[in-house]
């Protein structure tokens, strides 16, 4: 695939090399070839125009997951929009807030979205457009409702032939110019909007360009996390994208079994998520199947444990759709347990680390060069140094610039002044090693860190790993309480259940775990007492714990 010196480029081209492909489907819903892309985002380049919106204006959306989804933020991208996607997982409030904040003058929104807004409490939009047909649901701009009301007449007369690829031609943005602002998901209770350049977008694309070079034109891919978090906007969906692949939208909640459905009928080739979802599969379809007494027993004998080992692989395989070249994880570590035994059976699996401040990507490494509890190394095009006198032994906080970094948040300048320094250095918030190779290896967040009775640093992530390697947990938190180290554990509750655990049982479990856990701990980070909870721990819709709402201030 030729290198393009924009991101705009790259879309402009793939519409115009793929126009008979398809290009994006709802899962068991309606599908768009390039060609209706390419139509539906010039109507709304029209639209924008006749309703007096210039590039620079922000444009937010939000809804679920959806193919009309993406057009609409390849729209703006391609006119010169700043797109600002937010999360329809946020409560009401939240969403008018982030519109107002941003100052977008147009929000694009689903039904069941809008349903639960106030158009009062947004009082400076211009007009709210329903994502799956741009149809108007409030207009406060004449020349607004004017665009809508005219749009396929105002088509017809900018293409009175027939609409061609030789009539795309996208906006010609600067590197710097703001693409999008980005909300973050508040895992720590504050959303920031991340100003991301051109620029960033395009050096992450362009990396998976370089990079995932076995995404071909056609192959299909499942978009699973959320459009509106970095990951998915740029991973799963505008990277196919130019690659002139079919993506398919899951455009209800994923849950285990619409997944599994999906990854049936569409037979990915590249799949990206969190490590929550391939856990949860190897630890209900898998890991009991090797507890069974005879599996043991076989698995250490030579040659049949090879054997079955390589059939294991081969049904985990077609859990997937049976098509699978790679499966990126993200957003969270991977259970140790979990990650030992994918290396065991050779699974086609990596471990990657980002960030939204980076458009996402930090560090990736293929599967077969992959280190055991590494998240790669850095991409191209970008720095990283370790606040640490020896970054190989003893751990330091991660700062890194370069071309994916953000402008800043957007107007949160104090919030900018405290992650870059004076040479344009911004803190990661994490903590890591970096081995001599330069693979990655992160330790926690720096705000996370604890503090022990010695000055000694403990981070809860690490004593977390070893408590979910338990039986019978599902997840953990260890937070300091009266400078003591408490255990939050949520139960694996579907197994317990299974094997006939009563809840007293449990409780008793789980002070067991905790015992083997101080037996591989130093006394400085021993846990003092479990508090067991019964409702899973509230998430951030990319599945990260909302850490903050369960340590004391």
């Amino acid at each position: 695939m030729k290198q393009e010196n924009s991101l705009n480029k790259y879309i402009e081209n793939s519409v115009k090399d793929n126009w008979e492909r398809l290009a994006l489907s709802d899962f068991n819903g309606v599908s768009l070839q390039y060609r209706d892309v390419a139509r539906k985002i010039a109507k709304l380049h029209l639209l924008f125009k006749h309703a007096r919106l210039h590039p620079g204006d922000k444009v937010a959306i939000c809804g679920r997951n959806s193919a009309h989804w993406s057009v609409t933020l390849l729209s703006c991208l391609t006119y010169g929009a700043v797109a600002v996607p937010i999360l329809n997982d946020f409560k009401s409030d939240t969403i008018h807030h982030l519109v107002n904040h941003s100052e977008a003058k147009l929000l694009f929104t689903d039904s069941s979205t809008w349903e639960n807004l106030d158009h009062e409490a947004i009082p400076k939009i211009k007009g709210v457009l329903l994502i799956s047909d741009y149809s108007l649901l409030l207009s406060r701009s004449e020349a607004l409702t004017k665009a809508r009301q005219h749009l396929n007449e105002y088509f017809g007369r900018e293409y009175p032939e027939r609409f061609t690829p030789k009539d795309i031609t996208y906006y010609e943005a600067s590197p710097d110019d703001v693409a999008l602002i980005n909300y973050t998901s508040g895992s720590t209770g504050f959303s920031k909007g991340v100003m991301l350049p051109y620029k960033s977008l395009w050096s992450n694309i362009q990396y998976t360009v370089d990079h995932l070079d076995y995404m071909h034109p056609g192959d299909p891919m499942v978009c699973m996390l959320p459009l509106a978090h970095m990951y998915g906007l740029v991973i799963e969906m505008i990277h196919p994208f130019v690659k002139g692949c079919h993506v398919y939208f899951l455009t209800r909640t994923p849950s285990p079994r619409i997944i599994l459905e999906a990854f049936a009928q569409v037979k990915p080739k590249l799949i990206v998520t969190v490590p929550l979802i391939i856990e949860k599969i190897i630890r209900t379809k898998v890991f009991p199947m090797l507890e069974k007494p005879m599996m043991k027993l076989l698995l250490h004998i030579p040659l049949i444990d090879e054997h079955l080992l390589s059939k294991i692989k081969l049904k985990l395989s077609e859990v997937f759709g049976g098509n699978l070249y790679q499966l990126i994880l993200g957003g969270a570590p991977l259970n140790r347990d979990v990650e030992v035994f994918l290396r065991k059976i050779r699974f086609p699996f990596t471990v990657g680390y980002g960030m939204t401040e980076c458009g996402p990507l930090v560090s990736y490494c293929p599967w077969d060069s992959q280190r055991e509890g590494s998240c790669g190394k850095l991409v191209d095009r970008m720095e990283l140094r370790v606040d640490s006198p020896d970054p190989v032994n003893v751990p330091g906080i991660l700062y890194v610039r370069g071309d994916n970094v953000m402008k800043g948040y957007y107007k949160n300048n104090d919030a900018t002044k405290e992650v870059f320094d004076r040479d344009g250095w911004m803190n990661t918030g994490d903590i890591c090693n970096v081995d001599s190779d330069g693979y990655i290896y992160i330790r926690g967040r720096d705000k996370n860190m604890i503090l022990g009775p010695s000055g000694q640093n403990i981070y809860p992530e690490e004593i977390e790993q070893k408590i979910n390697n338990m039986p019978y947990v599902a997840e953990s938190l260890v937070v300091d309480e009266d400078n003591k180290l408490i255990a939050l554990i949520y139960p694996d509750l579907e197994n317990a259940s299974k094997q006939g655990i009563t809840t007293e049982e449990l409780e008793s479990l789980m002070d067991s775990n905790i015992k083997s856990v101080n037996d591989q701990l130093p006394s400085y980070s021993q846990i003092s007492r479990v508090k067991v909870y019964m409702e899973e721990f509230e998430k951030t819709p990319k599945r990260s714990i909302k850490r903050y709402l369960y340590t004391r201030k």
